[in-house]
This record gives structure tokens, sequence and C-alpha cells, in this order.
């Protein structure tokens, strides 16, 4: 649930997250993917794009550095298999980039930028199936709003940010917007 709207276009909207705080959120989310998973050698991160997709890439990033190995890294398009096709605009299909090791057998984490109702990541599950079957998928977002819909719960969490149904959280990446901060905005 992220738009392209800079804080200076709404005056209800307030900064939460700055360039440095998402990436010591990452940082320690590299951390806790390391411990969790015991330095897995069969370990894959998929992004959900679009922002999930650059989070996966910096994690992925984050975590060679402090292994001192490469992580296999991908894409995951879910816009076929989400369950509000008929309710939403038309979207543009994204590329969903599997790496060369494939997802079969492999330990998957899921990479997304906020978990709200929970839709977007049941989608991935079901867009992950199609692509083989993994040992175990696990989930990691950068933000966890709360009001889910599903019973999903994602596994790493940056940062539980509590907000009101009348409330967005609107991720802005240097890679998609040219800044990298979180924006809590309240409804018009």
């Amino acid at each position: 649930m992220t738009n392209n709207v800079t804080p200076a276009e709404s005056s209800d909207s307030r900064v939460v997250l700055d360039a440095s705080d998402i990436s010591r959120a990452l940082t320690r989310l590299a951390h806790e993917i390391i411990e969790r998973t015991q330095s897995a050698s069969n370990l894959t991160l998929m992004g959900i794009p679009t922002r999930g997709a650059a989070l996966a890439q910096r994690l992925a990033q984050k975590i060679s550095e402090i292994q001192g190995s490469p992580v296999s890294v991908g894409a995951l398009d879910v816009t076929m298999y989400r369950d509000d096709l008929r309710l939403r605009p038309a979207r543009a299909l994204l590329p969903t980039k599997i790496p060369v090791e494939g997802i079969e057998g492999r330990l998957v984490v899921l990479v997304d930028d906020v978990l709200f109702s929970g839709r977007t990541i049941r989608a991935a599950l079901d867009a992950l199936s199609e692509h083989g079957r993994p040992e175990a998928v696990q989930l990691a977002v950068l933000v966890d709003r709360g009001h889910r819909e599903l019973p999903i719960r994602a596994d790493y969490v940056g940062k539980n940010l509590p907000t009101s149904s009348k409330e967005s959280v609107r991720l802005r990446l240097v890679e998609n917007d040219g800044i990298d901060e979180v924006a809590i905005e309240r409804a018009k």
C-alpha cells in the first residue's frame, strides 16, 4: 500500500522513518535472518515488486556483507494472483525473476514493504507455488501496520507502526522515488 506522494504534497503527513532509520532496520533484519536461518546456504530472498523487490536487493547485499558469501535474490510479481483485481484499476504486470538456483527445496523469505491486510502475501504464496515447492517460506517486511484481514504474520519486522484505518503508510525508496522515508498520512 504505497503511493508516490511527497510529504510536501500532503499537510496531513508525518515522516516516521528517515533514510538512516530504514538502513538500521534493514541491518537488524539481515542479522535476524542470518541468526534464525543459521546462515542457511539454501536461502533465497524473493521481493514483491515494486518496493519489496528493492528491499530484497538491499537485504541480500547486507546479508552477503555480514556472511561473506552471496545470497540468492529474485522478484515475484503477484498481480494475477490478487483477489481484488476487479476492484482496482488495471495494473501493469511487473517482472518475476526466479534466481538460477530456483526455489525448489530452498528456504524462501518473501520480502515486502508494508504488511497491512495480508492479501498481498496470500497472493505471493499462490504465485510462489507456480515456481516450485520451497522447503519453507518466511516473511520479512519493513513496516507492519496492523489491520490484518487474513491470518498472516511476518517472521521479521523492521518497524511496527500502529495506525488507524483512516491513515495510510507511504514508503518511498531511492530506487523508485529518489528518497528513503516512511510517512503516515491521514486519509482525506
